[in-house]
């Protein structure tokens, strides 16, 4: 149970990133990789996560956002989740095919519908654009992450790709979803 189910409800928002924002959503990336994927990638390289090397990304993201949003998710005025979306690299893509680039939250902050919330504001931000589809790629290992896009509506599309994380290879999947049918009911995916 959530340290928050026991008392008031926490006051809960999402909004976009400003540049001010780089080093929570920094902290919020690394924190999440550190404990989402504790057994997925080699333990040296979550070791070797740096929140100053991430806001620095940030950072220069939120100065120069292009056709890149990203959204965040705060809990009483605190940010512990965010939803980032861009444009594929692919150019075999059609060009009205968006990707959820990353999508992370504070283990504390799970289960609370976070998850849900971002990736709606983020798929209806991408159907106000006018993208028609979008993309994005998870760890094949990560069951949860798996579960959580499948509840979504999003589908394995069967193209796979292998991440060099210093030598251990690690397999990602594709997953699609249709946008012309509009964004995601609420209620309709579970964390």
């Amino acid at each position: 149970m959530s340290e928050w189910a026991a008392s008031a409800p926490p006051a809960v928002a999402i909004r976009p990133a400003i540049p001010a924002d780089a080093p929570h959503i920094a902290r919020v990336h690394v924190e999440s990789w550190r404990t989402a994927y504790r057994g997925l990638v080699p333990q040296s390289i979550l070791d070797g996560l740096s929140i100053e090397r991430r806001a620095e990304f940030w950072s220069r993201r939120l100065d120069e956002p292009g056709e890149t949003r990203t959204w965040l998710g705060e809990l009483d005025g605190e940010i512990v989740g965010f939803v980032a979306t861009a444009r594929p690299a692919d150019p075999e893509l059609p060009p009205d095919t968006a990707e959820i680039e990353s999508i992370y939250l504070l283990a504390r902050s799970r289960g609370l519908g976070f998850g849900r919330r971002l990736l709606q504001r983020a798929t209806r931000d991408l159907v106000e654009r006018g993208f028609a589809s979008a993309i994005l790629w998870v760890f094949t290992a990560n069951e949860r992450a798996r579960r959580f896009y499948e509840a979504a509506g999003w589908q394995p599309d069967g193209t796979a790709q292998m991440l060099d994380f210093d030598g251990t290879a690690i397999e990602e999947i594709r997953y699609g979803v249709d946008l012309a049918r509009g964004p995601v009911a609420p209620g309709s995916a579970h964390e």
